[in-house]
């Protein structure tokens, strides 16, 4: 990447963190681990998420905001606490230009954006029961629970590692099983405690109640061409050999209203909230003089 210090030469500490946090939230590295074409999109990151957070900054509503020194304190710690020691915390903030003292102070403008934000936040409409009921009804489709079934396994690993454990041997081993589990949900969990390698085991071999697409793909096949009570035939896939039992199935079926109340309200206001920052940040934008770091 370009030489760090002359790409930050005149940068204010506050910018320097922006471009820390975007390096961090983009690519998952620290700056001078990017190369140049990430180190640039980094930068236009940066630039877009320092100048919202001056413009609020400027606003008549941060002088409604306190943000007490314990708050960044405890932020500044937080980060701190991830390094095995100061030196190695120093030392890494050196390497992104900045210091303890720097990064608190760009900590102390973040809690101040954030506290801002949460107050603009606060001025978008309750939502109402009306609203729910409406949402819920034009999506109804986004309520449909999918049919899920409870089942037990056994397993049989295959490891060629130990006689017991060898391809041929598991295979006899799990057909013989098959052969005494029958579709009763009590023997078939004796069965597991017994024989189950799996550490369900334990519960007799209990997986839940599962929807489709949670298990291997061979498993999901077998286990959803059962019928309630009845048993598979013993299943390959990397791990071993499986067993299922399909001990109960519940078909699909709409999730009530009132059920799915408390989520859509939830949704519903966050959305709102959202919609509200973003027509402020807007208007900031358009009525605040360009702001450059």
């Amino acid at each position: 990447m370009p030489n760090l210090s002359f790409a930050i030469m005149g940068k204010p500490p506050a910018y320097r963190y922006h471009l820390l946090r975007n390096a961090l939230e983009a690519f998952q590295k620290n700056l001078p681990h990017l190369d140049e074409k990430e180190f640039n999109r980094v930068c236009q990151r940066a630039d877009r998420s320092f100048h919202l957070e001056s413009l609020a900054l400027q606003s008549p509503e941060a002088s409604q905001i306190i943000i007490q020194p314990e708050r960044v304190d405890m932020a500044l710690q937080e980060i701190a606490d991830r390094y095995p020691n100061d030196e190695d915390f120093t030392l890494d903030l050196s390497q992104n230009g900045l210091t303890p003292d720097t990064l608190r102070q760009a900590l102390q403008r973040e809690l101040l954006f954030d506290g801002i934000l949460q107050k603009i936040a606060a001025r978008s409409i309750t939502i109402g029961d009306i609203d729910v009921q409406l949402y819920y009804e034009m999506n109804r489709e986004r309520f449909m629970q999918p049919e899920t079934r409870l089942v037990r396994q056994i397993l049989i690993t295959v490891n060629n590692d130990y006689a017991e454990n060898q391809y041929d041997t598991v295979l006899q081993r799990i057909r013989s099983i098959a052969a005494q589990a029958t579709g009763n949900a009590k023997q078939f969990g004796k069965l597991a405690r017994q024989y189950s390698e799996c550490p369900t085991a334990m519960e007799g071999g209990k997986l839940g109640n599962l929807p489709y697409g949670k298990l291997y793909p061979q498993l999901d096949a077998a286990l959803f061409a059962l019928s309630a009570g009845q048993v598979s035939a013993p299943i390959e896939t990397e791990l071993g050999f499986h067993l299922l039992l399909c001990e109960h199935i519940y078909p699909a079926q709409q999730v009530s209203l009132t059920k799915a109340k408390a989520q859509i309200r939830t949704q519903l206001q966050e959305r709102a909230q959202r919609n509200c920052q973003k027509e402020w940040l807007k208007q900031l934008q358009a009525t605040t003089p360009e702001v450059s770091p």
